[in-house]
């Protein structure tokens, strides 16, 4: 095979707004929404966290623990995933302990049962559920990263309605409200807001903005009575600095490793341009023609949500892939696409040589290729002088020296050669990493 292009190294290194110091940030923040005039002496107090990954996610939960307990409350923290960690409290409390969210890093009670309780029926008639630890509290607090969803677009997307509905709605809240699928997603999440705004202990929610290089760069205290218009304004700052590639067009792009651990759909659909959801828009940007992914993070636990949206792969992931959590993924999400296994080949050189012999550009030097460790890393990255050819966003720069794309003996990418500070080349130096960065 042929497969033997010049690449460029790209670093992406835009100005971004960064908090230095989040457990005091967290601290101002209760203390300016008058948290210890909202919690009566002695107050139960629960402390919903979720399943994704979250920089800075310990001192963060610490910090409103701390703040809780200098009100008067006595706090517990919530698992608030709705069917993640296979839809049972093992699984849940697992997924907490990988983001470093333990009884001993915490210093409070984890409660991860699965129970939920129907609270209400939203406009369109839908049920709303709420977990049972968190009903029975006297406040809940929710800590949650405003961010653009990886199904939808609307006005409330990831965040702190949707941690509010799906994932202190536990499975049955994620089924219900994922069973009329995008659409679902997009009408009905505030609709079954207002239920729980209305009958649940809902006290405010802790908004995490994250920037371009997955860094704190905002945290804001959202009071109950504030959500509904405060948190569309949010995802607007999220959605101006999350993390893109700074190309419009590729003919094949080649992705290191897919995994929940890098986003909720294993790949994301904001980076990569794909949607992949029957009946939904497609991105105006980037257009990409293939799509190669080569491996499944350990840390997504088999769960290889999200290779749909590749249209080739490893013969190594494709036999990493555990068909239960996949299956449950999918059919909860009901976005079953994503899950389908692409074209699988026996190495990286042979999945890569597939895109490039179908990408419809037949003149090598002409093709442009970008290479990426996993769509949550995108600082540094790798691409053929063609694809350097294009306009690129000011704060982009090429090294001009290329070099070719290195294969092992196996045919295999040198992975951690090229991305040296990714999550793959920390797990290889065993420099322990959790979830939550």
């Amino acid at each position: 095979m042929s497969t033997v292009l010049p690449i460029q190294r790209l670093l992406q290194e835009p100005e971004q707004p960064e908090v230095s110091d989040p457990e005091a940030a967290v601290l101002a923040e209760l203390e300016r929404v008058g948290l210890a005039q909202r919690l009566r002496p002695g107050a139960s107090v629960a402390v919903a966290v979720g399943s994704r990954g979250i920089a800075n996610l310990v001192p963060i939960v610490q910090a409103v623990i701390k703040a809780v307990r200098q009100a008067g409350g006595q706090p517990f923290v919530v698992a608030a995933m709705g069917s993640h960690g296979g839809a049972t409290p093992e699984g849940q409390r697992a997924l907490l302990a990988e983001l470093g969210i333990t009884e001993q890093a915490v210093g409070v009670p984890i409660k991860t049962d699965m129970d939920a309780r129907r609270i209400g029926t939203n406009e369109f008639g839908l049920p709303v559920y709420w977990d049972c630890n968190a009903l029975a509290a006297d406040a809940v607090i929710t800590v949650s990263r405003i961010k653009p969803h990886t199904d939808f677009r609307g006005r409330f997307e990831s965040g702190i309605v949707k941690m509010l509905v799906v994932g202190l709605g536990k499975r049955l809240g994620a089924e219900s409200i994922h069973r009329y699928g995008a659409r679902g997603l997009r009408t009905m999440l505030e609709a079954s807001a207002r239920v729980v705004l209305e009958k649940t202990p809902f006290l405010l929610g802790v908004a995490i903005v994250e920037n371009f290089y997955d860094q704190t760069a905002l945290i804001r205290a959202v009071p109950r009575e504030e959500l509904l218009a405060e948190e569309p304004k949010l995802l607007e700052q999220a959605r101006q600095l999350m993390a893109t590639l700074p190309f419009d067009e590729l003919d094949v792009l080649v992705i290191g490793e897919l995994g929940k651990n890098y986003s909720g759909c294993g790949i994301d659909p904001n980076v990569i341009g794909r949607m992949y959801i029957a009946g939904e828009p497609e991105f105006d940007r980037p257009r990409i023609a293939r799509i190669v992914v080569l491996d499944l993070a350990p840390e997504s636990h088999g769960n290889g949500t999200g290779v749909g949206l590749a249209d080739f792969i490893t013969e190594r992931l494709r036999r990493a892939i555990d068909r239960r959590p996949t299956e449950v993924n999918a059919m909860v999400s009901t976005f079953v696409e994503r899950a389908r296994v692409p074209l699988a080949f026996e190495n990286d050189r042979a999945a890569i040589e597939a895109a490039l012999q179908t990408c419809w550009q037949p003149d090598r030097s002409k093709v442009r290729l970008a290479i990426i460790p996993n769509t949550l890393q995108l600082r540094e990255l790798w691409a053929t002088p063609a694809a350097c050819q294009q306009p690129l966003p000011p704060y982009v720069r090429i090294e001009p020296d290329c070099r070719p794309i290195p294969f092992d003996d196996n045919g295999n990418l040198r992975q951690e050669e090229l991305f040296p500070h990714s999550w793959r080349s920390y797990r290889a130096k065993g420099i322990l990493l959790t979830a939550a960065h």
